[in-house]
């Protein structure tokens, strides 16, 4: 292997005005904000949501279908949908569902219902696209995490082991589409102001032993939420991988992510997993 080849990242054909768009969980917070940019970038856009008939806010430009990640019958109408359409040149894996509690509690069926939602739901849908771009010779794949995935929590350990999964299934898949002109990206955001508080899914035995310190978690990372950032600051740092000739396997955004991310390689992990229990008040 060269050394020029060692250090490069493949260049990709590229992307852009007229070519289809897929953002899963188009209707709110980050895929809702990728839409709306990804319009205004001439993109012709599906949004998937659970229920289309009952979009409030549409956004001119979207064509909205319906998906539940958790339904493998939905998924298989719902890429169906997306083809007849056309074949996508982006897709991008942003729908999801956040989850919290004490590892000892969490419920097996809590657990396999988020790992369809957040991993497997996306690999399918994923899959059942991928024959056709690659057959196109070129698109986006871009993956949204999460910096948890990267520096895990306490308490959120179901949440981080499957964005942890999704960027694993990116960087691999990675290097098995390039050479048909297709990119993988996962994108990791730090907290986000997105309202996602009111909507996490919590496990907990509020009289058991981690009731004290899960409480004291779930309020702090709460209130960092609420002064993250916007969904418009991520649904930019979307597009970069999207317009890159040469995207790159990871990017991440709030949370001061450079220096998180700079910091991580230079200190052992212990350091590294002690400062995200403290800034979460652990």
């Amino acid at each position: 292997m060269g050394i020029t080849r060692l250090f490069s990242t493949p260049q990709l054909p590229p992307v852009g005005a007229g070519d289809l768009a897929v953002v899963t969980g188009a209707t709110s917070g980050i895929g809702e904000a990728t839409a709306r940019l990804l319009v205004e970038e001439g993109f012709r856009v599906v949004g998937t949501t659970r229920r289309p008939e009952g979009v409030d806010k549409r956004i001119e430009g979207v064509t909205y279908v319906g998906l539940d990640l958790g339904d493998p019958a939905s998924i298989e109408a719902c890429a169906a949908e997306i083809l007849a359409l056309g074949t996508p040149a982006v897709l991008v894996n942003n729908a999801g569902e956040s989850q919290s509690g004490p590892f000892e509690e969490l419920p097996r069926d809590a657990l396999e219902r988020l790992f369809q939602v957040n991993v497997i739901g996306h690999v399918d849908l994923t899959q059942r696209l991928l024959p056709a771009m690659r057959a196109a010779g070129r698109g986006r794949v871009v993956m949204v995490g999460s910096m948890l995935g990267s520096f895990p929590l306490g308490f959120r350990s179901s949440y981080v082991a499957s964005k942890a999964a999704i960027k694993g299934f990116a960087s691999a898949a990675r290097r098995e589409v390039a050479p048909f002109g297709i990119g993988f990206t996962t994108l990791e955001p730090g907290s986000i102001a997105t309202g996602l508080s009111a909507r996490r899914t919590t496990y907990v035995d509020e009289s058991g032993p981690y009731a004290a310190e899960f409480g004291r978690m779930l309020r702090r990372l709460n209130r960092n939420e609420s002064r993250g950032i916007s969904a418009e600051r991520v649904a930019r740092e979307v597009l970069r991988p999207i317009r890159a000739a040469r995207p790159r396997p990871h990017y991440a955004v709030g949370s001061m992510a450079p220096v998180a991310f700079a910091l991580s390689r230079v200190v052992p992990q212990q350091v590294m997993l002690n400062v995200i229990s403290a800034k979460h008040d652990l």
